[in-house]
């Protein structure tokens, strides 16, 4: 077998595909160079509008959040007034149920001072005076 070994290629056209060869990196290279510098501006104010839209969103979002907390303050404020406004009620209508039933019950209240006094739960007595001197007739004067 024999091989035929015509690999003869000549100086110059080994120059010529070097330089085809180094045109085209060249042109690449300066295409991709070239498409960085005028895709870069670009880029930056793409990206600067993006950031500002989140910031805006996010901004936004808060806003709502605080809006939607006051809300709830607010309606929470009303319901815990309601509750108050009803538990007057009740202890104006308890009131007015324990002073309709002590008028008229001297004897009952008398009993309930006496136990007080019996208990020693007061320790303390007020006795009125007039002149550094004790009352002792408490009744209408005329």
């Amino acid at each position: 077998m024999s091989y035929n070994n015509n690999n003869t290629t000549s100086p110059a056209a080994t120059a010529i595909a070097a330089a085809v060869w180094i045109g085209c990196g060249t042109l690449v290279l300066s295409t991709v160079v070239g498409g960085c510098a005028y895709v870069k501006p670009k880029w930056g104010v793409w990206a600067a509008e993006m950031e500002g839209a989140a910031e805006l969103a996010q901004a936004e979002q808060n806003r709502k959040i605080t809006v939607l907390e006051a809300q709830a303050k607010l309606e929470s404020a009303k319901a815990l007034a309601a509750a108050e406004v009803e538990r007057a009620r009740g202890v104006a209508e308890a009131n007015t149920i324990i002073g309709e039933s002590l008028k008229g019950n001297e004897a009952y209240l008398r009993w309930q001072w006496i136990q007080n006094l019996e208990s020693g739960s007061n320790s303390v007595i007020y006795v009125p005076t007039e002149a550094g001197l004790p009352i002792l007739e408490a009744g209408a004067r005329k």
